[in-house]
Parts: C-alpha cells; structure tokens; sequence
C-alpha cells in the first residue's frame, strides 16, 4: 500500500480534518449562520468546533483548545478580516495545535504549512522552480512551483506559518507585499499571482526566541497578536493533558489508565510550581530549572508512562511510570537543573502528604 492510499485510520498523526471529519461535517450541517467567503464554517461555528458544545442532533463537539472562548473568538474574526493572525506564547501553551485546527475548520485544509527554520529560504514563502522544466523551456508558470502561500492566495485558503521568528529576518519580509498588497510578484514571468476572497495567513512565534529574529516593524503591523497563555488552573491543566493523553494513547492503541489521574495531577502540580517558583499553596518558594516544563511536555511525560504502564507494567499508570520522564523534563542543564530538582525532592515532595510512593520512585531515577 503506497502512501497515498493509506486512511486516516491507519496513519499514525492524522490531520485534523480528517481525525475530526464527523465532528466538522455535523458542525456544517448545523450551522446556519453567514459564513465568510470560501469559509467551510461561520466563524461562530469555528469557535465552537475549538471550544467544544453539543449540537441539536446531539452531536458532542469535544473542546480543541481549553481557554478563555474570547481568545479563539479574536482569532476567529482576525482571519474573518483582511488581516492575518500571530499566534504568540511560551512553547507548549498549543499554539501549533490552535493553527491546525484554525486552518481545518476554515478551509477544510490544515496542509498548507510552512515550517520556519534558520535555513528556511524565501523559496518556500514565495515559489520555486522546477529546474529541468526550466532548462528545457525557460520560464513558464509549468516551470513554477508554488509554495504553499502561493497556492492559498491562488484557492482562497488558509496558509499556516510556523516558528515564524526562527526564519532570516529578509526571509519574513517577503510576507510584507503578501500581507499588504494580497499579491505576489513573478517578475521572471511579469505577472503576480493576487489572493482571493477566503485567502488569510496563520503564523505562530514561541516568545521565548525574541531576540533570535526579530520581527521587523513592518511585519509586524500586519498581523494581529494572540497571546496564547498557559493554563490559569491546575484543574485546567490536568483537563488539557489527560484528554491529549487520552486521545494519542487511543491512536497509539495503548489500554486506557483510569486510576491514572492522581498521577496526571502529579506531574501537573510540580511542572506548575517549578514554572511557578512557589507551591501550590503559595507557602514555600523554590527555584525555577532552566526548562520550559510547558503543557505539552507534561502530556509527553504522561503518555511515555502510560505506555510504559502498558508493555512493562500491570497496564495502570504509576509514580515510576512518570518518574523517569519527569526527571529528563526538569533537568536540562545537568549541573544546575539537578541541583534544583534534588532540592524540590528534599524540601516539597518529600513532606507532601500521600506523596510518599512518588518521592520514592522519583528519588530512584535520580540517584
């Protein structure tokens, strides 16, 4: 079986338009509200394809992205409009999860992306060639390769830009014209390719990698900033990452962990108060590791337990299924992140009620 004839079933990440395709299709048939041009949804029911709710037929949309609603709601109208949208927040806070899911409610298409590199060239902003094409037969539109922006201004789609500030600074600028004029220049040819109706731009920077390449102020104005936060409660964070966990264990095929919470809301609880500098109860103040110890790790940490649960344990998620992951997320800087972490052990877990079976399975991993 080719890779072309592989289903979504089968493939181990499936993209979001067709991992949720039920749940797509029965927001379409119930939306009856105006829907933006080439817009598969209304933009009510693209924040509730993220958010989450239940439709008339009984339909439950499962939420996407748990977080203040007014958050999505901003984006949401930002792509409504002529100006595109910057996702901006501390890795881990679902920026490249929100652009997806934008994308494949919008367009139907979440595939149209662009990953920012430091080796990222203008080519894949803007377009290439296909250089026997172009030796046999000069330059030609069937010599061109469009990238995926160009392509989403030719079909009135949504393009996706990500780790924008990862990519040369003359590299982004080639988004200023695109951004503000809804064109792109083929001078080699002497034409341009304009944008249509439905066309908008999604592009997402981690805040930490200011300084690494700035964006100009020119680009800058063209987009409209959503800071992506970390989750305001534990109570939030444990819901975020048992439903991810939930749902990569499923596609993984590994058994689900029903007695795993209490350990979930482990992890959960000392990823928030290394971040934080301070425990739960605002007591005692503790020093920070030099990671970023984000929401996604935490569900990185969960599911490498959860599957270690499975093929070397009795299938329920323990204090030394997580422990070892946990110890590779705290300690990045080996000399000064496990002095940190040894402290925290010493001086948080040790004294913390009911803890006393995880402070031992994590005092063993890092001995």
């Amino acid at each position: 079986m080719t890779a072309s004839e592989t289903t979504p079933a089968e493939v181990l990440r499936p993209h979001a338009e067709d991992a949720f395709a039920h749940e797509l299709s029965a927001l379409a048939a119930a939306d009856d509200r105006p829907r933006p041009e080439r817009w598969r949804l209304s933009p009510w029911a693209v924040a509730t394809y993220l958010q989450g709710g239940s439709l008339p037929d009984g339909t439950v949309i499962t939420p996407k992205y748990v977080g203040p609603r007014r958050i999505i709601e901003v984006a949401v109208t930002t792509l409504a409009t002529d100006r595109a949208l910057l996702l901006l927040g501390v890795p881990g806070t679902a920026k490249t999860w929100v652009s997806e899911h934008l994308a494949a409610a919008v367009s139907g298409d979440s595939t149209l992306l662009v990953q920012g590199t430091a080796g990222t060239p203008e080519e894949a902003i803007r377009y290439g060639w296909n250089y026997a094409a172009l030796l046999a037969h000069g330059p030609s539109r069937d010599a061109l390769v469009p990238s995926p922006v160009m392509r989403a201004m030719a079909e009135g789609m949504t393009a996706r830009v990500e780790e924008l500030t990862r990519i040369p600074a003359d590299v982004q600028d080639t988004l200023i014209t695109i951004l503000s004029e809804k064109t792109l220049p083929i001078p080699e040819l002497g034409q341009e390719t304009q944008a249509v109706r439905g066309f908008n731009l999604i592009a997402t920077a981690n805040d930490r990698d200011r300084g690494v390449n700035e964006l100009s102020s020119a680009l800058r104005r063209r987009f409209n900033t959503v800071v992506l936060p970390l989750p305001a409660s534990a109570d939030a964070e444990v819901d975020i990452v048992s439903r991810r966990v939930d749902q990569i264990g499923r596609s993984l095929e590994l058994p689900a962990a029903p007695e795993g919470m209490d350990e979930i809301r482990r992890v959960v609880t000392v990823f928030r108060e290394l971040r934080g500098g301070v425990t739960a109860d605002g007591r005692t103040k503790v020093k920070s590791p030099s990671g970023t110890l984000s929401t996604a790790e935490a569900i990185s940490v969960v599911t490498n337990g959860l599957a270690l649960a499975a093929h070397f344990g009795d299938g329920v998620l323990r204090p030394a299924d997580v422990a070892a992951g946990l110890l590779g997320a705290v300690v990045r800087e080996p000399a000064a992140d496990r002095v940190i972490w040894q402290e925290y052990l010493e001086t948080v877990v040790r004294e913390r009620e009911g803890w006393k079976d995880f402070y031992r399975a994590c005092r063993e991993v890092s001995v």
